[in-house]
């Protein structure tokens, strides 16, 4: 069974990177000094919607890949519990430590004046921004904490 599922991957491999070079290609043939030129613009917007085309069945695989990796290996999916629950803790620890109120700068009035800025939109960036801070903080720490142990043994 893996024989045959790696010559369809290799087979499927194949056919993605032949329709990639033939985009890029037609593309290049089509490049033209007018901006305005059409034909020039939909073989930019061909290969634009060919890459979200690829980033989606990468990212695909990618879940599909751990998800089987998940139930076929306990272990793995116990370690990848431990590490989606310890995100969920270190997001909820910066959304709940994370303010709405909007911060007053140059220029803000107009940004909340036209709906760019709002209280849900500051409470998701300081939230980013916490988690961020945290998870380099986690990140110091272990690089420390290790160093000294290793000096310890």
């Amino acid at each position: 069974m893996s024989k045959r599922l790696g010559k369809i991957s290799t087979a499927l491999l194949w056919v993605l990177i032949v329709i990639s070079a033939v985009l890029i290609v037609l593309l290049f043939t089509n490049i033209s000094d007018n901006d305005a030129d059409p034909t020039m613009g939909s073989w930019v917007n061909n290969n634009l919607y060919w890459t979200y085309v690829l980033l989606a069945i990468g990212a695909g695989i990618a879940v599909l890949a751990s998800i089987f990796t998940m139930f076929t290996n306990g272990k793995a999916a116990k370690r990848g519990f431990i590490s989606i629950l310890f995100l969920v803790v270190v997001f909820g620890a910066a959304y709940f430590v994370a303010s709405d109120v909007i911060p007053q700068f140059p220029g803000s009035e107009k940004l909340v004046r036209e709906g760019v800025l709002t209280s849900n939109i500051i409470k998701i960036v300081e939230t980013g921004l916490y988690a961020t801070y945290l998870l380099l903080g986690i990140a110091i720490l272990s690089i420390v904490s290790s160093t000294v142990v290793r000096l310890f043994k």
